[in-house]
């Protein structure tokens, strides 16, 4: 599904001079290497504040904890997705609300969105899935109605684009905070671990920072509960690297999405779009298909790699049964899980093997 030697074969040199660099110098926890890093990001995203962590479920956490939320608070937070934001939600005894998603997009569905407000409301996790952000238009609209926090989970869309307010700016800069993940296989990886939180708040952005370490205002003076969660110095020096080369490896995404979007022409798919405001960076090209499981194993009896994201929605996961949330609670999510499959689109799949994928899926999928 994801080729990183291949990916990383054309700056494989600078990678090696990098992480080096930072062993040589010895300073392997907030080396001047992460500074660096944050700074050349915060450039890039056109965000003001970036504070790293150790990986994107931390991240998650400790945005929510600085949010100064109370036990049973609820936030709102899409089913159809990785564990990780519901997991953050429930470890700080908030009450995670489940949304439906668009079938569409697989991000909130902002009608159902409404409808799952109350007075005890108090964040919306807006998860970008799939490398297509969420509707952030209406997502703050609704949310500054109702004096909610929005969380955008940036995971696996960071350098997408979303058109806000008729300006163009980069996901993860539109809501209270953001958070992304670093883990290799995302649009920006590092080779382990790692993540961050963004923000344009600046008193949000030193509270963030002293939740991410211990608490600390400054050293041993604790203000309030926090945690250990920082990014390796030769983490950061591997994740600039990656950064110089972020916009060529999301365009060369987008050329083999548009390809498989053009020969991929059999009527019983269903295949990822953009829509008028939200642009995709492909971190997964994700289709549906009714015989999903069927086409999944007949890929990989090809050799095709192939993945299901996700096969059971949270919502139905056993560690959440005490919500009390049944099968048809919600149905499009339910839906998405049986239908869902996702190809390989990473930046060094050749020519040859994106025709062997459209060649055998279209010759599969009846």
């Amino acid at each position: 599904m994801v080729d990183l030697k291949a990916q990383h074969s054309p700056f494989q040199k600078e990678l090696d001079e990098a992480v080096l660099n930072a062993l040589h110098n010895t300073q392997y926890i907030n080396g001047p290497e992460v500074k660096t890093f944050t700074n050349n990001l915060n450039s890039y995203l056109g965000s003001k504040f970036t504070i790293p962590c150790a990986n994107g479920t931390d991240a998650l956490q400790i945005g929510l904890m600085a949010l100064n939320l109370k036990p049973g608070d609820e936030v709102i937070v899409p089913s159809f997705n990785y564990v990780a934001a519901v997991e953050a939600i429930a470890l700080l005894q908030l009450k995670p609300v489940f949304v439906e998603v668009d079938k569409n997009t697989y991000n909130i569905d902002c009608n159902d969105l409404q409808n799952r407000i109350t007075s005890r409301t108090k964040a919306i996790v807006a998860i970008h899935l799939f490398g297509l952000p969420a509707d952030m238009n209406a997502i703050m609209e609704i949310a500054l109605a109702n004096n909610i926090a929005v969380i955008e989970d940036n995971a696996q869309s960071l350098g997408s684009e979303i058109n806000f307010n008729g300006a163009k700016k980069k996901a993860g800069t539109i809501g209270t905070l953001s958070t992304t993940s670093f883990f290799p296989t995302k649009n920006l990886g590092c080779a382990g671990d790692g993540g961050a939180v963004f923000t344009n708040d600046e008193e949000l952005a030193k509270r963030l920072k002293m939740v991410s370490s211990h608490g600390q205002s400054k050293k041993y003076h604790f203000e309030c509960v926090g945690i250990n969660s920082r990014l390796d110095t030769i983490q950061a020096a591997i994740l600039d690297i990656r950064l110089k080369h972020l916009d060529s490896n999301l365009q060369s995404r987008k050329v083999i999405a548009q390809r498989y979007n053009s020969e991929l022409n059999n009527e019983n798919l269903f295949l990822p779009t953009e829509t008028e405001t939200e642009f995709h960076s492909y971190n997964q090209f994700t289709i549906q298909v009714r015989n999903r499981d069927e086409v999944s194993e007949k890929l990989s009896a090809l050799g095709i790699p192939n993945m299901i994201y996700y096969p059971i929605p949270v919502h139905l996961q056993n560690a959440y049964a005490y919500l009390d949330y049944k099968k048809g609670s919600l149905v499009v999510s339910e839906e998405l899980c049986s239908k869902v499959l996702s190809i390989p689109v990473h930046p060094a799949l050749q020519e040859d093997q994106q025709s062997f994928i459209i060649e055998s899926i279209n010759s599969i999928v009846a």
